[in-house]
């Protein structure tokens, strides 16, 4: 058992990272990136990747991420990174938009694809996937819509996974191809050859570079890095022991130092930070709140943000109806530095609506002795969240606990009051 000493240092140096991680994420103060063009691109060059997500309660994944980043965020911005080859949609741990400067580190991937040495084999129909690259060749970018069905049944959306759609993300993945855009959620699929960038570099790197680059990339989004973390979801054979080996180098050399990072359950994990952060004040964080993505950054590593935040997030809405605490959609609440609760959203688009079926403060003892600053803030981020959906009024249904019921309720009632 860990000496009651041990533990307190090793949660003080969990809060620490914690707060490293969100001036590193930007989410600390208003505007670290930017905005437009520019600071999007620069906030997904310092996350890594921005995960794409097909639910829509509210915002997609990908745009609720850069929301919280990049004041007067639009999803045009996104498209025009695209569109200009300044960022390329791939494989991370899950669909991501990723900065082009990466897409040497997706051909791992890419080449265990084409071998089939992974089991998320898409087709094996190599003459099927030779007409649909000649087909593309000749004719242009296309979608799956654009190749008939077998018999000429028609489409039944996102889950129709007929024998072209497979041979275009098999060819997808495998790198022969390139999604150039999205029309109504449904990619777009051209060449690899007329996508990327003249300069774009394509060779495959070594087991040790990939495990370099994994490590730099942590370090950049969060400011430290675990082993755990820079392989989350990636099985390539000897790479978590590739990226250990890189850790304890850098932490010889003296660009790392070791500290203990309590995990749940009692154990604790190797966390390597860089000694400047550890060293150094970060920003004061300022007065707002933030309503994050289920898939943000901090977030998906669930075992990670609890460790870092105290803080047990699970989105709901995979979790049977009956066992489910508080909601279908339930997003995490920031408040300055801390995690203080989750909001169960719904975005009613057709009638300009947001609905907060319950906003629970989980940790109200993490918000100031007069929580009325903290309330306005708050649902300052629940309306912002709306104005982003394309919605104008706010509707709160419950609050949890009941004591912060009445000042969150007149904050809402204000934003809806104050709204142009």
């Amino acid at each position: 058992m860990p000496r009651a000493g041990a533990t307190r240092t090793a949660s003080a140096t969990a809060s620490r990272l914690g707060r490293i991680a969100l001036h590193r994420q930007g989410l600390l103060q208003r505007a670290p990136f930017g905005s437009g063009v520019a600071g999007t691109r620069r906030a997904i060059e310092r996350l890594g990747y921005v995960q794409i997500d097909t639910i829509s309660v509210v915002s997609r994944a990908h745009d609720h991420v850069l929301q919280a980043r990049v004041p007067g965020y639009r999803p045009a911005l996104l498209e025009s990174l695209q569109a200009d080859s300044q960022i390329f949609e791939y494989w991370a741990h899950a669909a991501a938009y990723l900065p082009m400067r990466d897409y040497r580190h997706a051909r791992p991937h890419m080449d265990a694809m084409r071998a089939r040495q992974t089991r998320w084999v898409r087709s094996r129909d190599t003459r099927l996937m030779r007409q649909v690259l000649d087909r593309i060749r000749e004719q242009g970018p296309l979608q799956a819509r654009n190749f008939a069905a077998p018999g000429g049944r028609r489409s039944t959306g996102w889950w129709d996974w007929k024998p072209a759609k497979r041979a275009l993300e098999q060819l997808f993945m495998q790198g022969d191809l390139m999604v150039v855009g999205r029309s109504g959620f449904q990619k777009i699929y051209d060449l690899t050859e007329r996508v990327l960038p003249e300069d774009a570099d394509t060779s495959s790197p070594s087991l040790a570079e990939h495990a370099r680059y994994l490590v730099a990339g942590q370090r950049n989004a969060m400011g430290f890095a675990t082993t755990r973390a820079c392989v989350y979801q990636r099985q390539t054979p000897g790479l978590r022991e590739a990226v250990t080996a890189v850790l304890e180098a850098d932490c010889r050399r003296g660009a790392l130092i070791e500290v203990p990072l309590p995990n749940p359950g009692g154990r604790t994990e190797r966390a390597f930070v860089e000694p400047a952060a550890l060293e150094s004040r970060a920003p004061r964080a300022s007065g707002r709140a933030r309503v994050l993505s289920p898939f943000d950054n901090v977030m998906i590593r669930r075992q990670l943000a609890r460790s870092l935040f105290g803080f047990d997030y699970q989105l709901e809405c995979y979790v049977p109806a009956s066992r489910r605490r508080f909601g279908y959609f339930c997003l995490p609440v920031l408040y300055r530095d801390r995690f203080v609760g989750r909001a169960d959203y719904k975005a009613h688009r057709n009638t300009g609506r947001l609905e907060v079926r319950l906003l629970a403060v989980e940790h109200p003892e993490r918000l100031p002795r007069d929580p009325e600053p903290a309330c306005r803030a708050i649902a300052a981020a629940l309306f912002e969240l709306g104005r982003h959906n394309g919605c104008t009024r706010l509707d709160l249904v419950r609050v949890q606990p009941g004591r912060l019921s009445a000042p969150i309720t007149e904050a809402c009632r204000k934003a809806n009051e104050e709204d142009p």
